[in-house]
């Protein structure tokens, strides 16, 4: 799959959302977005990695005790 592929489905995603509001504001998406994404992300990344923390922070870009932290906070150690 490809990034352009990625940002598409998210892209018809957040029109879905729009669509479903009904014209009623929408409240911090950003953070709405981060927390329904980053779940998944880490779930998928760690299945791929075999479980591996520093594997798979090193493929997230970040440091093993971030992705230690964000496991912890979304439930997933």
């Amino acid at each position: 799959m490809s990034k352009k592929h990625i940002e598409e489905c998210i892209r018809e995603n957040l029109e879905e959302y729009f669509k479903d509001l009904h014209g009623t504001e929408p409240h911090g998406m950003y953070d709405m977005m981060t927390r329904v994404m980053e779940r998944p992300l880490l779930e998928v990344v760690m299945r791929h990695a075999d479980g591996n923390q520093s594997r798979a922070a090193e493929w997230l870009g970040m440091n093993r005790n971030t992705l230690r932290k964000k496991l912890l906070e979304n439930r997933l150690l």
